[in-house]
């Protein structure tokens, strides 16, 4: 019997591993852009063919390599790193395993220029599928520049799941954010197909989230910083008026390095607990600075998952830290109380004095509740105060009698306003109204009954669900999603008969989007100004919102076009009619009546009848139940 088990060739097990570390260009950019880092460069610059499917160039001014240590970069576990075991535990670095660059070579034409500062010429290297087609010297700058062509150019199937250029650039740009927000002290700059994206010069923390999230973010960040002997704590995290039902930039680091924390998550949220309402989400930037023998980092591929030796420790001290931070901010402030233009209250001295509290007077006649022919009889006296110097006898037994007068005079006027404003008798008169409404509750009952058979009578219940009585049972409705049914299906025919009219907004507001939501946005822009947006580009990703479709002028115009980047990106995909569908569903959700609404009958009536005559009125457009029926036998069953 023949042997079954052979080695594989270098050519297969590398495009194996390929799989593993680069999956699209976005990976590619993050290992040549994470190991310019590591190279201790000041500036480095990313430029960007057809989303990275024709070229992906990045360029260093970093420490560079010798002709021999390029030859060996792109050997499979080659590293500058690692020289043990245990050095896996106390990285201070990206990548290490030494897979990025013979990963990359396996699966594109890589070419390398690359000179170190102690020598006058540099080294050009090309590699095709992981063989070596040349090497010699070359005239460069210090540092390094990798150029990678055609990039699964011999994995036909890895190149046809490939996303559209859209999405692909956006993941790019997202590779790349997480990679700036770190690196605050060195220059980055992006280009896709010419035209540049990002342009980052070095600053602080919070200098490189504005530069990259807009300067509008600034008045919404509250500083967090805590040192304990477990860890380091220190960023920024949201005001309670920043949270968002989406898109919401949330991101954690370690020890400069990106990563994807559920549990510690749920600790920032928890911190903001009755602060914000149930499903939104706040923006934070959290930086952890942590032992390197106390996380473990090699637990995923893409080393976005870490897993650390006191993660519930940790998970405590960053709920308080960000509760402080939160606390600090909702303290009530002082109070200046404006004084101009009230009255002088003088100060009470005794050395003028004598000794004694000098004796208030009042005017028994003055009644507040006068009318004002009244008041003027009133004026006629010394002075028209309630508390004047005055000549008049005992004071608490002439301020008794005035709150008694003052006290039916009171009643007799009330008693007038409430006539004239409401229809209705005096108070005192209002025990016979009761009586009466309660002998005549039959003759209220009994037209309802006659209201019913006209209509059905619906009701609403905890503001959310509309019940209504059907042939088999009863008919639960959750109100805002049939509303957004309802909206939804006549936004798309809207659309595809042109009839949207843009509304101008009287005062435009202006919304910033971070480059790779701006490569959505371009994507979607078209079909938005065909609904009846108009949205005009104000330079370093500001748009100015002037017009919205008409019938959506009350609505958050702000939310919503964010909204609908959000849904455009999540939606992944970049056929018109899609498009088409996700903005015609951020219309219908942010214009829905909200839950918590109280509806009238004939409110209610109108989604029943509305949600009937949709194409599908049992799911809504993200697919989730409408209403459900309690039939006849399951209301006995559960009565007995």
């Amino acid at each position: 019997m023949s042997d079954i088990i052979q080695l594989l060739p270098d050519s297969v097990a590398n495009q194996i591993a390929a799989g593993e570390v680069i999956q699209r260009p976005a990976s590619v950019v993050k290992e040549l852009v994470e190991n310019a880092v590591d190279a201790g460069a000041k500036n480095i610059q990313v430029l960007i063919l057809d989303a990275g499917r024709t070229s992906i160039q990045v360029v260093d001014d970093g420490k560079g390599m010798s002709d021999t240590d390029a030859r060996l970069a792109f050997e499979r576990h080659a590293t500058s790193k690692i020289r043990k075991a245990d050095d896996l535990f106390s990285l201070h670095t990206m990548g290490f395993r030494g897979e990025a660059l013979p990963s990359i070579a396996a699966v594109a034409q890589v070419e390398l220029k690359t000179r170190q500062d102690n020598e006058e010429v540099g080294t050009f290297l090309s590699v095709i599928a992981s063989r070596f087609t040349g090497q010699e010297p070359c005239s460069c700058p210090v540092g390094s520049n990798f150029k990678i062509e055609n990039l699964f150019y011999n994995v036909p199937a890895r190149r046809k799941f490939l996303k559209s250029n859209t999405t692909e650039l956006n993941n790019i740009l997202t590779a790349f954010e997480r990679i700036v927000l770190v690196n605050p002290s060195i220059h980055f700059t992006l280009y896709s197909n010419g035209v540049e994206l990002m342009n980052l010069y070095p600053g602080n923390i919070r200098q490189r989230i504005l530069d990259v999230f807009g300067k509008r973010l600034n008045q919404d960040l509250l500083p967090v910083n805590v040192e304990t002997s477990l860890c380091k704590i220190s960023g920024f995290v949201g005001k309670p008026e920043s949270a968002r039902k989406k898109g919401a930039h949330q991101y954690f680091f370690v020890n400069e390095r990106y990563m994807k924390h559920p549990y510690f998550n749920k600790a920032v949220l928890a911190a903001y607990d009755r602060l914000i309402p149930m499903g939104e989400q706040i923006p934070y930037f959290i930086y952890f600075n942590v032992d390197p023998h106390n996380i473990d980092v090699n637990i995923h591929p893409t080393k976005t998952e870490i897993k650390f030796e006191n993660e519930q420790p940790i998970w405590q001290i960053l709920q308080a830290a960000v509760k402080e931070s939160v606390g600090l901010f909702n303290n009530v402030p002082s109070i200046d109380f404006d004084t101009e233009g009230k009255p002088d209250i003088p100060v009470f001295d005794t050395a003028v004095d004598n000794g004694e509290m000098p004796k208030m007077k009042y005017n028994p006649s003055y009644n507040p509740f006068n009318t004002v022919d009244e008041q003027d009889d009133a004026s006629n006296q010394t002075v028209s105060s309630a508390f004047a110097p005055s000549s008049m006898g005992d004071p608490s037994h002439d301020r008794k009698l005035s709150l008694e007068s003052s006290g039916q005079a009171r009643m007799s006027k009330v008693g007038t306003d409430w006539q004239q404003l409401y229809g209705i008798e005096h108070p005192a008169a209002q025990e016979g109204v009761i009586f009466e409404s309660k002998q005549n509750r039959n003759i209220v009952e009994s037209s309802q009954h006659l209201v019913e058979d006209k209509s059905p009578l619906h009701y609403q219940y905890k503001g959310k669900y509309i019940m209504t009585a059907v042939k088999s049972g009863l008919m639960i409705i959750d109100q805002h999603r049939a509303h957004v049914r309802i909206l939804y299906e006549q936004y798309l025919q809207q659309m595809e008969n042109h009839m949207f009219h843009p509304q101008k907004v009287l005062f435009p507001e202006t919304v910033h989007f971070t480059p790779s939501e701006i490569v959505v946005l371009k994507k979607i822009l078209p079909k938005m100004t065909e609904a009846g947006f108009d949205l005009t580009d104000l330079g370093k990703g500001s748009y100015a919102v002037n017009s919205v479709p008409s019938g959506l002028e009350n609505v958050n115009e702000i939310s919503l076009v964010e909204d609908m980047v959000q849904d455009a990106i999540a939606m992944d995909r970049p056929l018109k009619e899609e498009i088409s569908q996700s903005l015609a569903l951020s219309m219908a959700t942010q214009a829905a009546i909200p839950q918590g609404q109280v509806l009238g009958n004939d409110e209610m009536e109108s989604i029943v009848n509305g949600l009937f005559s949709c194409s599908n009125p049992n799911y809504a457009p993200d697919g989730k139940n409408i209403l459900c029926i309690l039939t006849q036998e399951e209301i006995n069953h559960l009565l007995g």
